[in-house]
């Protein structure tokens, strides 16, 4: 009886500690999860503020030597991005941000985001309600955006979470 008293103890003992365990491990993942969100959301604002402040420099970084860029007038590729933004043949000038949803997918995330965007077109002052999507990798440590699309929306355009 002792014997059988003893190994349902161990037995006990073990599963509430592969429980916390699980639990911890758990509690880990999803914080890793938000943390790895809000590093890339973030890296998006960096984005719109290197894009109004014309810094190719740091654009030039982020933007993969493969990058597609899909606006209203056209698709183009990094360096072609590289020097609208520099000569400001399009000024992004301020992207007002109202909502932002992020997914991943291994070492790939996805960002939807909802913006009003102030800008200079060819001399002309615009301003136009989109849903942008971005797509980016991790690549030696870094993000590296591979895909940025402009699509043209209403103001009552919802992003679905």
């Amino acid at each position: 009886m002792q014997s059988q008293t003893f190994f349902k103890s161990i037995l006990t003992t073990t599963f509430v500690s592969l429980c916390l365990v699980l639990t911890v491990f758990q509690s880990s993942l999803a914080q890793d999860a938000a943390s790895n969100e809000q590093q890339i959301i973030t890296l998006s604002k960096k984005k719109w503020q290197w894009m109004a402040d014309k810094n190719v420099d740091e654009l030039g970084k982020l933007f993969d030597d493969k990058a597609k860029f899909v606006h209203m007038s056209g698709t183009w590729k990094k360096d072609e991005e590289l020097e609208i933004i520099k000569t400001g043949s399009i000024w992004y000038k301020k992207a007002d941000v109202h909502d932002v949803a992020v997914e991943f997918m291994g070492n790939t995330a996805i960002i939807w985001s909802r913006i009003t965007l102030s800008a200079m077109v060819r001399g002309n002052e615009v301003n136009t309600e989109f849903t942008v999507t971005e797509v980016y990798t991790i690549q030696g440590g870094d993000w590296k955006l591979l895909a940025l699309t402009f699509s043209s929306v209403r103001d009552t355009h919802v992003i679905k979470h």
